[in-house]
């Protein structure tokens, strides 16, 4: 047997109150409203509310790159607009986080910056090629000066 509870007045005036706030935010701010793995371009694809939408490769967001295709088709847009959730995967990103370039946590994020420094490519092999046939950084000159009254 279910016990209905009868809330106060109080209660009712927070409840109506919070419910404006959040309209008033859902109106304001984007929210994702659908999403969708895109294995053509290996990328999440986000709709949001305002008619726009973006995009990011699997390999930045935490938890996605080594997921399989069935896995990343399940993905699902949280109630509130705000978070993308992969339930098999048992990962949840930020949708704001995501549209500011955070793509999971702070040791993650360093992660990426660290793989982003090592990165080589024929244009850097060969710029250090050039410059080591130069000798290297030049010395910097001592300049001695005297005081002289």
């Amino acid at each position: 047997m279910v016990k209905k509870i009868a809330a106060t007045e109080e209660l009712k005036e927070k409840l109506v109150n919070t419910r404006a706030k959040s309209d008033a935010i859902a109106t304001s701010e984007p929210r994702a409203t659908r999403a969708f793995y895109d294995a053509y371009l290996g990328m999440i694809i986000v709709f949001l509310s305002n008619k726009c939408m973006f995009g990011f490769p699997l390999e930045l967001g935490q938890g996605l790159a080594d997921a399989s295709i069935k896995d990343l088709a399940e993905v699902e847009v949280t109630p509130s607009g705000e978070g993308l959730h992969w339930k098999t995967l048992d990962v949840d990103l930020s949708v704001p986080a995501l549209m500011n370039g955070i793509f999971g946590s702070k040791k993650w994020m360093a992660e990426l910056a660290r793989k982003g420094g090592n990165s080589t490519s024929f244009a850097k092999s060969e710029a250090s090629r050039l410059n080591g046939t130069k000798g290297g950084r030049p010395r910097k000159e001592i300049v001695l000066t005297t005081d002289e009254a």
